[in-house]
């Protein structure tokens, strides 16, 4: 057998089975019953006892702000390139330790920053190979006009340097429809998928949007459309038609606001997921800002995502889940995750025995990139006496708290 096979035995998958997965060159070799894969004769094969874990695709995280990330406390942040490198490395760690393998940071390109945050994050991405999928959305504020002559520029270096997608806030930009022209022909010129920030609550001009990002041949994403949830319904209706027709996949934020917001957090009652997901719009989620200005408490957690999600009754928890994980990753546009033969090994593993008590509740977690284990994390709860006793008692067991 291969030196770098590895064998995950006696975990339950979402569907109720206990298997045994057998991992091999980055992917999923086998999976069998317990105990057919490697016997204790195998010479060779690592093992890993998932015994009383789930084991689900690994989710990705489709929006975050890795270079604004771990900032709401203290001074104005740092932005020479080692500050960048130092807070963007932390971010993809806290991400990659919950379990997101891939990751989509949306930074800030142009005025005074021009292309040095941009910098730090593709070397970031090439120190966390191995561990982490890392791609970059370069996002400058002002394109048109005299006064956007500068980013446009940027924004074309960005593309070249390898910023893997375009985007940024139309919204905010004095004419919305030259801002996403702009970005569409980049797109298109070098090769670029597009992540646009919008409240889409001018249902014009998200139809207009949704009608070229239809020519766009590199995907596009877009998000929190929040201001969806503002319109009658059958406007939003209509809109999520439109959406789906377009291919246009949305990114939801329910762990809070988004650092392009244009301060205020949208003013509204969060992304319409459910509305959306009925329309056929492929509906993911990501975590958008991490203890920033924008959110101090931002965890970073894609099942905390998932969790607000199914809390709200926005999506059933499997729907939940998969918008952290298989439509998360069709957005970065990178390939599914099942757990059969032949599909990439992007795995999360977490404790319990249903996808609704993981998201419930899960501190411990094993994270498998590449069909290599880069992360693990054991949470574990102690009683201290024994309750109605005074006195002392013999006291409770240690717990495992997921």
């Amino acid at each position: 057998m291969p030196d770098d096979r590895l064998v995950l035995t006696g975990p339950r998958l979402a569907d109720g089975r206990t298997v045994d997965v057998a991992l091999s060159a980055g992917r999923i070799a086998a999976v069998g019953t317990p105990g057919s894969l490697a016997g204790p004769a195998a010479e060779g094969v690592d093992r890993v006892d998932l015994t009383g874990w789930l084991l689900l695709p690994a989710p990705a995280e489709p929006h975050a702000h890795h270079d604004t990330a771990l900032t709401a406390a203290g001074p104005p942040p740092e932005q020479t390139p080692t500050a960048l490198r130092r807070r963007v490395t932390e971010a993809a760690l806290a991400q990659l330790g919950h379990g997101a393998t891939a990751q989509r940071t949306h930074v800030r390109v142009g005025d005074a920053v021009g292309l040095t945050a941009l910098e730090a994050v593709l070397e970031v991405r090439r120190s966390l190979q191995g561990y982490a999928e890392l791609a970059a959305v370069a996002v400058p504020r002002v394109l048109t006009g005299l006064a956007g002559a500068e980013n446009r520029a940027v924004l074309r270096d960005a593309a070249k340097m390898g910023a893997g997608a375009l985007g940024g806030a139309p919204d905010l930009d004095p004419d919305p429809a030259g801002y996403l022209d702009i970005v569409l022909g980049l797109a298109d010129e070098h090769g670029c998928a597009i992540d646009l920030h919008t409240e889409a609550d001018d249902p014009a001009r998200l139809a207009r949007l949704a009608s070229a990002a239809g020519a766009c041949r590199f995907g596009v994403a877009i998000g929190p459309c929040a201001g969806l949830s503002l319109l009658p319904h059958d406007v939003a209706a209509q809109a999520a038609d439109r959406l789906a027709a377009a291919g246009v996949t949305v990114v939801c934020l329910p762990q809070g606001p988004c650092g392009l917001s244009g301060g205020g957090g949208g003013g509204s009652g969060g992304t319409p997921a459910r509305l959306l997901a009925a329309a056929g719009v492929p509906v993911a989620a990501g975590g958008g800002a991490l203890r920033d200005v924008a959110n101090p408490v931002g965890r970073g957690d894609p099942l905390e995502a998932a969790y607000q999600l199914a809390s709200h009754g926005a999506l059933r928890p499997a729907g939940a889940y998969a918008a952290v994980s298989g439509r998360a990753r069709a957005a970065l546009g990178l390939p599914d995750v099942r757990i059969e033969a032949g599909f990439p090994a992007e795995l999360l593993a977490v404790r319990g025995e249903t996808v609704a008590g993981a998201l419930s509740l899960a501190y411990s977690r094993v994270v498998i990139h590449r069909g290599r284990v880069v992360s693990r994390t054991s949470a574990v709860r102690e009683y201290s006496g024994t309750p109605g006793d005074a006195g002392g008692g013999h006291g409770l067991p240690r717990q495992s708290t997921g």
